[in-house]
């Protein structure tokens, strides 16, 4: 008697230059073809990392939110936010606000946390006119593809995340910790291992350090996991930067990263991790009702530019603490 895999019961369409997509037709019943086929599509999120699942036919919040519950084993509170979201109700957000005509760069979600989401679950309720589309790339391969070298800094030192939060661009200190108590903020950020320094203008400079590889919790695979090019100065648009550069000075850009020791990473190297994200990114156009589950340490993810009107929702899914990841550097909160 042979036995198949949960993922082996579902057609999965593999294609070069694609993310694994699945089509469905749940005749109307998302949540219910959800229920029945939830450990089949986490397998095929296993295998391969992400999947986009086509036919659901999500329409609005509520069915989404129910999709969203029923695949995962639970919902996160978003936390350390760098951009605003709109809350739809409790674990379920907008996609974060960026600028329609900048490219969201390649990132895995709260890397810079001690607990973070081991999914990410996007669902597209409107596509947009053009462009759009949620990237992905696949970790392991990333860092095989790095210079070692390089790696190996990272690995030695991790990276340093420094943010200088106002109430004028970025995510508000409120939102990002989901109360504006300087006392709870101060203790947030003591049990989180995030040093902090309060201006003299009443804004709040944070810094973190931590590992830039990880090993991922069930397969025990080596993954390039970090933020390091997406927050970083070199990363943002020329205008833009030069823009805050002349506003807030170069040492409070509203986020910056560095290698774990201080030393600042150049326009090179953040050159180098974004074109080797480049090289291995896969994409979809969205279409309405489209949901897509993806393994947030083995698949980093990304948005490209768009035109018109997107409406994707999101949730953070099945925390996964750092500490089970096998970090590189030693992080010591208290």
């Amino acid at each position: 008697m042979s036995f198949s895999s949960p993922a082996a019961l579902l057609d999965v369409d593999l294609r070069p230059g694609k993310p694994p997509i699945l089509r469905t037709d749940a005749a109307g019943d998302a949540t219910g073809w959800i229920a029945e086929h939830r450990d089949a599509v986490r397998a095929v999120v296993a295998e391969h990392g992400s999947v986009l699942v086509r036919g659901l036919s999500l329409r609005d919040e509520a069915e989404t939110s129910a999709v969203f519950r029923r695949m995962a084993t639970g919902l996160m509170t978003d936390r350390e936010s760098f951009a605003p979201r709109r809350v739809y109700s409790d674990g379920v957000y907008s996609a974060s606000k960026w600028p329609p005509n900048q490219q969201m760069c390649m990132h895995h979600e709260l890397s810079y946390t001690l607990e973070f989401p081991g999914l990410m679950l996007f669902a597209c309720l409107r596509a947009p006119a053009a462009g759009g589309a949620t990237v992905t790339a696949d970790s392991p391969t990333v860092l095989d593809a790095l210079p070692t070298e390089l790696v190996e800094r990272f690995e030695w030192e991790g990276w340093l995340l420094t943010r200088n939060y106002n109430d004028e661009i970025g995510a508000s200190l409120a939102q990002a910790f989901g109360t504006d108590s300087r006392a709870a903020v101060e203790g947030y950020c003591r049990a989180n291992a995030i040093e902090f320094e309060w201006q003299p203008d009443g804004g709040l400079r944070t810094r973190q350090r931590r590992s830039a590889v990880v090993r991922h919790p069930v397969t025990g695979r080596r993954c390039w996991f970090n933020q390091i090019a997406f927050l970083n100065e070199w990363t943002l648009a020329p205008e833009v930067r030069e823009y805050l550069v002349d506003v807030y000075g170069a040492e409070a850009l509203p986020f910056n990263t560095s290698f774990g020791d201080g030393d600042p990473i150049g326009d090179d190297v953040v050159q180098l991790l974004n074109e080797v994200y480049q090289d291995h990114t896969v994409r979809e156009p969205w279409q309405a009702g489209d949901l897509m589950v993806v393994d947030n340490l083995r698949t980093a993810h990304g948005r490209e530019p768009f035109e018109g009107s997107r409406e994707v929702l999101v949730a953070m899914a099945d925390a996964v603490r750092l500490a089970d990841c096998s970090p590189t550097v030693e992080v010591t909160a208290g």
